[in-house]
């Protein structure tokens, strides 16, 4: 019980201010403890300076510098993200995704070529998330340009959230704001398990989701 209490001790007053406020920054970030961070933080005083400069310049720039698509919020290093830029893709069928990170899971799979949008969250009252908090609008008059032009085939969104239901509410929120484009509304097939989260879906599971997505029924 000893060396408990000391060792709580050390993790409540560092030898260093300067150590100090690091261990505070580092362990602002979601699942860092105050033990983990104190660890990091000294093991970043051990390397070569111009390491621990390069770190905090990437930390720095990525504060400063990082954009989000002007078309799907993505995050991107110019006003169109690599994705939107890309014309070999499908621009009329647009997957709807709660985070980057599902962004990046979907892409992981290489099952899917058409476009995104990312909300930025899902509607969460507990929260405090509404819809105003959350980019539908943006996505909303995106389809109004893309349905501006008559005789083109209808696009097609796909509505990729969570099954839980604040992911379930959502989806259905967005099917009542966009059903009156006549655009064709999807969604994920069921191989994932209620409340999944994409971030931890298998690349297999996931891809089969997409591939035999089904038509959104609310």
């Amino acid at each position: 019980m000893h060396s408990i209490v000391h060792s709580s001790a050390v993790l409540e007053k560092y030898p260093s201010q300067l150590l100090g406020d690091a261990v505070e920054a580092i362990s602002s970030l979601p699942g860092v403890g105050k033990r983990s961070a104190l660890r990091l933080a000294l093991h970043l005083l051990g390397q070569p300076q111009e390491n621990v400069l390069h770190f905090a310049s990437a930390i720095q720039r990525l504060a400063t510098d990082a954009r989000y698509c002007r078309h799907c919020r993505m995050i991107s290093d110019t006003d169109e993200c690599a994705i939107c830029a890309d014309r070999s893709r499908d621009h009329r069928t647009i997957c709807i995704v709660e985070s980057v990170r599902d962004v990046m899971s979907i892409e992981g799979t290489g099952q899917y070529h058409g476009v995104y949008h990312v909300l930025g969250g899902i509607i969460s009252p507990i929260n405090g998330v509404g819809p105003s908090d959350l980019t539908i609008g943006d996505l909303v008059a995106r389809l109004r340009e893309l349905t501006a032009v008559p005789g083109e085939t209808p696009p097609e969104v796909i509505l990729a959230l969570s099954g839980d239901v604040e992911g379930e509410t959502t989806s259905f929120y967005i099917y009542r704001q966009i059903a009156g484009f006549g655009v064709r509304i999807t969604t994920l097939a069921r191989g994932l398990g209620f409340g999944d989260d994409l971030e931890y879906a298998d690349s297999l599971t996931l891809g089969r989701s997409i591939i035999n997505r089904q038509i959104f029924n609310p």
